[in-house]
């Protein structure tokens, strides 16, 4: 299957668990289950699986055919080339080609002149401001290629100039020398960023394609290699066939893909233009030998396995899916390149969804459902105690009411610890959001960007660059031993009302800081290796590392913590969610108990009556907790399947649910005011 019909039921996939999470929430809100966390948590995973991406980065050095594997692979469809695919350079500058349903069509690209201001492209894509902004007439094949052909536009600029916009002015990383023209003029790319909203069926349906310049432009836009390449799904490494592994391509491979993510899924390297050795005068023997051999050649270079080395042709790959030749297509090789990233991406993409929506939804069927265990373990008891009133009189069931009011007010005095513990974790709370603080970290930002301007000599600017890493590392340090105390305490409030007072509670949610130490341990490595070394620190001009520094470094870390403030927050809301519906309910049940005995006493129902509405209550609640484990069940099923991603029509467990809950839905606007349980879900999934 293509990477593209795969994709395409991956997305469908991803629609059907939407729809479940949906059915659900409707399901809970009928029910009178549902409160304001628990909406937050469900409507938070329908739209993490719903803007869930799949990024493939495709780079190389430039005339290694990068563009025409994407247009093969991608765009194929459209009979004709969309990006520009040309001999030379065709990329100029980093561009992702993406959906974006609010806006119309478009290329937005970025100045190269906002290199010499401190914010970087993320920044920049928050705002609209500083981007240059064409229409794109998707009527027309010929205009939208005409349109993105500016992304391989370049200017000539002053040696100076290049400099301060973070290109070499004589010798570039490799140390290959820089061309200046007889006009004293350096070339450069006249963009810094490209984004083409495009609305193709897959970017739309989330793929995101990042198409890389070459060496000179990868090295200068550090927010590449610090946050594009290493977040993307797949990176695709296209050499070509004719001259294997130049040196230019092996610190291309070495310095931003190979580094630090050996043996990541994910990393493929393409041998394209193999078509240049298909030659008449040798057998297929002699050239599959020596395609094999400048494979292995390949593999040992770049010290990959050869099974992660795809030896193609995409310019002939495309004129066979456009010509709907399948021989062609076949001696293209391409195939076997989609087959293996469909084989590669899809089922780990899949695993991510997969993970999020069992641990998510898992975790609120399992606080639903301790809830109604509650309600039907509190059911059991009060029919247990008006059962035992048969034949008794008024001074027993007088006896009992005063028992129930000393447990009601024994729990009650109990509350004053628990409302004692919410004040310690507010002031935990606090102290943790305090040490993620973004306004702070900013505020440091700004006092370490005056002391590096004010720095005379290399070393004072290297121990700022380090100053700098130790305050925020010592910032994460802190927030991990506050998340240590929190969840310690509320582990002890959770064993205490379970024990104490026969609450249902399980184990609180666990966070952990670790995932953004080790993304902090990456960027300082960057640093120290980019910016912060005796050779970058001699060879470079003092304004370019504290540019850079500024620009990309910071402005990471900054990311960081954003993220981390997010995760937080919604963990600090999580974590008490269980405690607090708990004790609401067991409040709620003391005084139904009581409610209930008062009633008998002053004989405004008999004994009888009263028992019949509650044996109907627990049937309810049997009923409740049935339908959920069923939606719960039939989500797990289609999250587990294998096959899944072949499938394209609801399972019947999927319409059942799907019906049942619509019914649920006209059932409550019909009848306002009132809760009601559902038809039978378990019935309807066994049709």
């Amino acid at each position: 299957m293509f990477l593209a019909q795969r994709f395409a039921a991956y997305s469908k996939w991803r629609h059907r668990v939407i729809a479940i999470v949906e059915r659900f929430r409707q399901w809970l809100v009928v029910q009178d289950l549902s409160d304001a966390q628990t909406e937050l948590r469900l409507s938070r995973l329908q739209e993490r699986i719903r803007a869930d991406k799949l990024n493939v980065a495709f780079v190389a050095e430039f005339s290694r055919g990068k563009s025409e594997l994407i247009n093969s692979i991608f765009f194929a469809a459209y009979g004709d080339r969309i990006l520009p695919s040309a001999a030379g350079r065709t990329t100029m500058c980093p561009t992702e080609l993406m959906f974006i349903p609010t806006e119309m069509p478009s290329i937005r690209l970025l100045p190269i002149e906002t290199r010499a201001e401190i914010l970087s492209v993320s920044e920049y894509k928050r705002q609209r401001d500083g981007w240059h902004e064409v229409e794109l007439d998707i009527g027309s094949a010929e205009k939208v290629q005409q349109a993105l052909r500016q992304v391989s536009e370049v200017i000539r600029v002053t040696p100076d100039k290049a400099d301060n916009l973070g290109f070499a002015k004589d010798k570039n990383e490799d140390g290959i020398e820089v061309v200046i023209g007889e006009d004293g003029l350096i070339e450069i790319p006249r963009w810094r960023h490209a984004i083409i909203n495009f609305p193709h069926p897959l970017l739309e349906q989330g793929l995101v394609i990042l198409d890389t310049p070459g060496l000179n432009a990868i090295g200068s836009e550090p927010e590449l290699t610090l946050s594009l390449l290493p977040n993307a799904h797949a990176v695709l490494f296209i050499l070509a066939a004719d001259t294997g592994v130049t040196q230019s391509d092996l610190v291309v491979w070495r310095e931003h893909i190979g580094k630090g993510y050996k043996g990541r899924r994910g990393r493929m390297a393409v041998l394209n233009k193999i078509d240049g050795l298909w030659d008449e005068l040798r057998s297929e023997s002699a050239i599959e030998a020596e395609i094999a051999r400048q494979t292995r050649y390949c593999a040992d270079i770049l010290e990959l396995s050869e099974d992660n080395i795809f030896p193609v042709s995409a310019q002939k790959g495309l004129v066979a899916k456009v010509n709907r030749d399948n021989d062609l297509l076949k001696k293209s090789r391409l195939p076997e390149l989609e087959n293996a990233l469909s084989s590669e991406l899809i089922p780990s993409k899949h695993e991510i969804v997969r993970e999020d929506a069992e641990d998510e939804f898992g975790e609120v069927h399992r606080q639903v459902r301790s809830v109604l265990e509650g309600r039907l373990h509190g059911l059991a008891e009060q029919l247990t105690e008006l059962s035992d009133l048969r034949g008794k009189n008024k001074g027993v069931i007088e006896y009992m009411m005063g028992k129930i009011r000393i447990e009601k007010e024994e729990f009650e005095s109990g509350l004053q610890h628990y409302h004692a513990v919410r004040s310690v974790f507010s002031t935990l709370t606090n102290r943790l959001l305090k040490d993620l603080s973004v306004d702070s970290l900013r505020s440091q930002v700004k006092e370490q960007k005056e002391n590096m301007l004010a720095a005379h000599f290399s070393r004072q600017i290297s121990k700022v660059m380090e100053g700098f890493f130790d305050d925020v590392e010592d910032r994460l340090k802190k927030a991990d031993k506050d998340v240590a105390e929190i969840q310690e305490m509320m582990y002890a409030v959770y064993k205490r009302l379970t024990v104490e007072q026969g609450l249902r509670l399980s184990a609180p949610v666990v966070f952990s800081v670790r995932a953004y130490t080790q993304e902090l341990g990456r960027l300082h490595g960057w640093c120290n290796e980019n910016l912060n070394s005796a050779v970058k620190l001699l060879t470079s001009e003092k304004k370019n590392i504290v540019q850079r520094f500024f620009s990309e470094v910071t402005v990471q870390t900054q990311n960081i913590f954003e993220r981390a403030n997010w995760e937080v927050e919604n963990w600090l809301k999580i974590i008490m969610v269980p405690v607090e519906t708990q004790v609401r309910e067991h409040h709620l049940y003391l005084k139904r108990r009581l409610e209930s005995i008062r009633r008998i006493h002053q004989a405004s129902e008999t004994l009888e009556d009263r028992i019949e509405e509650l044996e109907s209550l627990r049937q309810d609640l049997f009923q409740q907790i049935t339908d959920m484990d069923s939606i719960h069940e039939t989500l797990l099923g289609l999250l587990a399947s294998e096959n899944l991603l072949a499938e394209k029509k609801e399972t019947k467990p999927e319409k059942a649910v799907k019906k049942a809950a619509d019914a649920a839905v006209r059932t409550a606007a019909n009848s306002p005011g009132k809760s009601k349980v559902i038809g039978n879900f378990p019935e309807l999934i066994r049709t």
